[in-house]
């Protein structure tokens, strides 16, 4: 899939602002659902108003005011949300030398690849930010600082993510996280499998979770059945909840264990976030693999899917879209499109702790638009999007493909060219209703 630069969106659009408390009021015309109807939606709100026929419904039932935007030839969709990124180093693989920690470019990254997920569709995105006596708190910052300047486009909330907590060193990771909980981060994370005492360091997460009364979001490969025995053992009570990635360890164990360890993670009600699109830095390891994800949706556990690299040193070509992540859970990995569009929106954002969206009233207006008539079409190509976002149009990006003159050669008399006021390029123009 192409990973296309988010544009601005046209003028006949809403131009974005500052977290705007009450948008206009939004109609979106003739728009395919999964179930085959075509609708209009109107919005309203920042919620979904109205659901009806196409051509039945304006934009605020008076007919005055408010924006229309022509959806015929999309696929409309709950948007999907990104639950596993790195802000702190995407878009740093080009970058000689050591890793660049200055806060400065770090925000300037993280918004940067902030808004490419956007275009994506992702308008909910949980970034994992490393915490420690290396880095210090300014990758934190910076990140927290890309959230505020970022909001009304997107929500972008932080995981704290300490290396060491146990032991000598232990006791400053400990008191650096408890800062970082302070300064705005809103969810505890780490890497167990990187600490000398795995097992306290978890304990040291819970513990700071539970006085913060947080989410725990934890990198772990998932490698060790007895160790995630344990984990999801201490894990099991806290509320909101913990999550576990990439987990993809579990697909390199035997068939019997790797279910026994599905099944604890059911039971303690853990959330798996798999990569589909390649691993991350938070392990310290290249291509973990993915998890087992049909395996785990059988015993029952929430399996949602994330980008994790953006282009960094752990994945160079990372592109950090959901919509690709669903694709390769459906060609790879035996899911139907339907399942694997559902692992990057509605699993994604209970991740997330983010109410569900439905095409339906009364829910919140985050919606991706796809050029495409049914979720396997838009899975397959995928190129040009809307994404709405607290019901306003915040990002679009279109794609318009082009084909040079056959050389073969026919004595049959070619139809007269259709007269048009566009500027011609040599090459046939296709954009219609049902291009790509």
């Amino acid at each position: 899939m192409p990973d296309n630069r988010p544009q601005p969106p046209p003028p006949s659009s809403p131009v974005p602002s500052p977290g705007p408390s009450d948008p206009a009021p939004l109609l979106l015309c003739g728009a395919r659902l999964t179930d085959g109807r075509t609708v209009d939606v109107r919005l309203g709100g920042g919620r979904i108003e109205a659901v009806g026929t196409a051509g039945s419904l304006t934009v605020d039932g008076t007919r005055t005011g408010g924006t229309r935007v022509d959806l015929a030839g999309h696929l409309l969709l709950p948007a999907p949300a990104e639950p596993h990124a790195h802000s702190d180093t995407a878009l740093s693989a080009a970058s000689d030398g050591p890793l660049p920690y200055d806060p400065h470019d770090v925000r300037n990254r993280a918004t940067e690849a902030a808004l490419l997920q956007l275009g994506h569709g992702a308008t909910a995105l949980r970034a994992h930010v490393r915490v420690d006596d290396m880095t210090g708190l300014g990758a934190l910052t910076a990140v927290l600082q890309a959230g505020r300047s970022l909001r009304g486009l997107t929500e972008l909330t932080t995981v704290a993510m300490p290396r060491v907590l146990t032991g000598v060193a232990g006791a400053d990771g400990i008191a650096i996280l408890r800062d970082a909980m302070k300064m705005g981060a809103s969810v505890v994370g780490g890497c167990p499998d990187v600490d000398p005492d795995p097992t306290g360091y978890v304990e040291a997460v819970l513990e700071v979770a539970a006085e913060h009364g947080c989410p725990v979001d934890l990198h772990t490969d998932t490698a060790d059945p007895a160790r995630v025995a344990r984990l999801a053992a201490m894990a099991g009570g806290l509320r909101p909840g913990v999550t576990l990635s990439p987990c993809g360890g579990l697909d390199r164990l035997p068939a019997e264990a790797a279910a026994r360890t599905a099944d604890h993670l059911a039971a303690a009600g853990v959330t798996v976030v798999c990569l589909p699109q390649g691993g991350c830095g938070g392990l310290d390891r290249r291509g973990t693999g993915t998890a087992p994800v049909r395996l785990l949706r059988a015993a029952g556990v929430r399996v949602a899917a994330g980008s994790g690299a953006l282009r960094d040193v752990s994945n160079p070509v990372g592109r950090g879209d959901p919509l690709e992540a669903a694709y390769l859970l459906a060609s790879h990995h035996g899911l139907s499109p339907e399942d694997a569009y559902e692992t990057v929106s509605t699993s994604a954002r209970a991740a997330l702790g983010l109410p569900e969206v439905r095409v339906e009233a009364g829910f919140p207006a985050e919606l991706l638009a796809v050029r495409g008539d049914r979720l396997s079409a838009a899975l397959s190509l995928a190129y040009s999007r809307i994404v709405v976002h607290r019901g306003r149009v915040v990002a679009r990006t279109s794609a318009v493909r082009q084909y040079c003159d056959s050389l073969t050669t026919t004595t049959e008399p070619e139809p007269e060219p259709e007269p048009t006021t566009e500027p011609t390029t040599g090459l046939p123009r296709q954009g219609r209703a049902g291009s790509t």
